[in-house]
């Protein structure tokens, strides 16, 4: 199963009583783990968790810490952009590199990178002196 697939398959899951918004997300490890995630939304936090964020955290349940490449699937008429907390996440457990892969129900894709998607990230480097 492509990550793609699996992402599709995962949004399924997704619980979103509020906003109706499915995601899902799929990711690869190195050594070739996939792990998948949904958003979840809750009456007093009706934004929700991310896809990416579930997938992560599925991930590093497992004893898993860095992923390879990643996909984000949403029904929206064009790809959408992790937001910026995921951003952060995907750039403290991908490597600069990392392919993103970001789709669509209807088949638009986006692709790009980790380093991409945060440029002038957050990184280990900034706490040198610590």
């Amino acid at each position: 199963m492509s990550l793609a697939d699996a992402a599709r398959a995962v949004r399924e899951n997704a619980y979103a009583p509020y906003s109706h918004f499915k995601v899902g997300a799929a990711l690869k490890t190195p050594s070739g783990e996939v792990f998948v995630g949904c958003n979840v939304e809750n009456v007093a936090y009706p934004e929700g968790t991310c896809a990416e964020a579930g997938a992560i955290a599925a991930m590093v349940a497992a004893g898993e810490t860095e992923f390879a490449e990643v996909c984000v699937i949403a029904d929206s008429p064009h790809p959408v952009p992790p937001c910026g907390g995921c951003r952060q996440k995907l750039m403290e457990f991908g490597k600069p590199g990392a392919k993103v892969t970001l789709a669509t129900l209807d088949g638009a894709v986006f692709e790009t990178t980790v380093a991409d998607l945060l440029p002038g990230a957050f990184s280990n480097d900034h706490m040198d002196r610590a």
